[in-house]
């Protein structure tokens, strides 16, 4: 339509020439009768923009490109992903782990998607754990994993980090926020779920048969791998 009309007048009359945006506005300024006709019409004309968030300044990242084939191939238990489920309706988030090998996940509601809440989360969560069930965390580049290098102190754990904008590169923790937002619309006030429904959900989500688990739960392959590690 317009992208076709602006594309098409220099053909057809070489001395004219106008951008497609120019027909856009003169729509939804001078020919508000002609709205219905653009295959990508809104009430009112958006302003392109830049959507990519600037990149904090993350101390000390080491890159996923990095990191061991181990871990990429899920041949030792032990290792993490971490990503946050927010929502535009509320200060309120989600931050949930997941172990690669058994997938297993862990649900925590904070009070908001912050680097010294993500910090106290991860810690909390984690710590229990000995030491060979807790190896390392991999997040993407957000700023709430700005204090990644106090974690890996406290847990003593390593950390990696996906590309920019490469968010799929820890697919696994993505796909189970996919499975948490069956129970919970990304839409949905976080702050309104007390943490003992959440846990129900995490419980739920465990206790599914997997089939790239040979139809085992998360929940068993990660007590078994948890108990097979010498006290």
């Amino acid at each position: 339509m317009p992208e076709q009309i602006a594309g098409r007048i220099p053909i057809d009359q070489p001395e004219l020439k106008i951008c497609h945006e120019a027909i856009y506005q003169y729509i939804y300024q001078e020919r508000w009768d002609l709205f219905q006709f653009p295959p990508k019409k809104h009430k009112r004309r958006r302003l392109r923009f830049n959507w990519r968030k600037p990149q904090c300044q993350i101390p000390q990242r080491t890159f996923i490109n990095n990191r061991p084939e181990i871990i990429n191939q899920r041949l030792q238990f032990g290792h993490w992903e971490a990503d946050s489920a927010i929502s535009r309706a509320n200060l309120v988030a989600l931050h949930v782990l997941y172990e690669r090998k058994s997938r297993l996940i862990k649900i925590t509601k904070i009070s908001r998607n912050s680097s010294d809440c993500v910090q106290r989360c991860v810690t909390r969560r984690l710590n229990p754990l000995p030491k060979p069930a807790r190896l390392s965390i991999t997040c993407d580049n957000g700023t709430e994993n700005a204090d990644h290098l106090e974690i890996n102190r406290e847990l003593k754990t390593a950390s990696y980090f996906c590309n920019p904008y490469h968010s799929w590169e820890k697919g696994g923790v993505e796909n189970s926020i996919g499975l948490v937002r069956r129970f919970i619309q990304k839409k949905q006030i976080c702050s309104v779920f007390l943490q003992t429904e959440i846990t129900r959900i995490e419980n739920l989500l465990n206790n599914r048969p997997r089939k790239c688990l040979n139809y085992r739960t998360p929940k068993e392959v990660f007590n078994t791998l948890n108990g097979a590690i010498p006290g």
